[in-house]
């Protein structure tokens, strides 16, 4: 449990730099310059991912179970899962989806953290979950106070929704049919 728990806040604790400390991008920027932190960033963020990972792999088997999530829960899951790809995208294609929603891969985070809730009742879980739904909610206000850096992502252009909404559904038709099972090892139609 304790790899998972600072693999959990090594990742997240990164990307809250925004939201506890915003001067402290622009110092370190002016410091290690742009690439420095760049690297720094991305080095501590993937060790977070990594230990987080593996601690949830040892843990999971024996972790707890708090809530048995009703049947019909999957079938929402379904549902809800179907915008997250689309709003991830989203984040990189500027168009009109992200000017609607804003913050479209706060919302993906949060509708994603939710939905896992729903249908995944051991601690561990709800550990993982939670601090994502509870990370993204912050950061979400903090950004209400002062804006973050900005996305890099493509120019915005007049195709970017729709290559968002068709790029983020095959992602997604690839997520249900084959990568979740690949890549977490749990499938999620029988």
């Amino acid at each position: 449990m304790t790899l998972f728990i600072i693999g959990v806040l090594l990742l997240l604790g990164t990307h809250s730099v925004t939201i506890v400390a915003p001067q402290l991008r622009p110092a370190a920027v002016a410091r290690l310059g742009v690439l420095g932190w760049q690297a720094l960033y991305s080095l501590l963020s993937l060790l977070g991912f990594g230990l987080l990972v593996w601690g949830y792999a040892a843990v999971h088997p024996t972790s707890p179970v708090l809530y048995t999530p009703p049947a019909w829960t999957k079938h929402l899951a379904l549902l809800l899962m179907l915008p997250v790809f689309p709003l991830l995208l989203a984040t990189y294609l500027p168009g009109r989806i992200q000017i609607a929603v804003k913050h479209p891969m706060l919302l993906a985070v949060k509708i994603w953290a939710v939905t896992h809730l729903l249908v995944n009742g051991t601690l561990v879980d709800g550990m993982l979950f939670g601090s994502f739904l509870v990370w993204a909610i912050a950061d979400r206000i903090a950004l209400k106070r002062h804006a973050g850096p900005p996305v890099q992502g493509a120019p915005p252009h007049a195709w970017n929704d729709a290559l968002a909404i068709g790029g983020g559904i095959g992602a997604y038709l690839l997520f249900l049919f084959w990568l979740h099972h690949a890549l977490i090892g749990v499938a999620i139609l029988p």
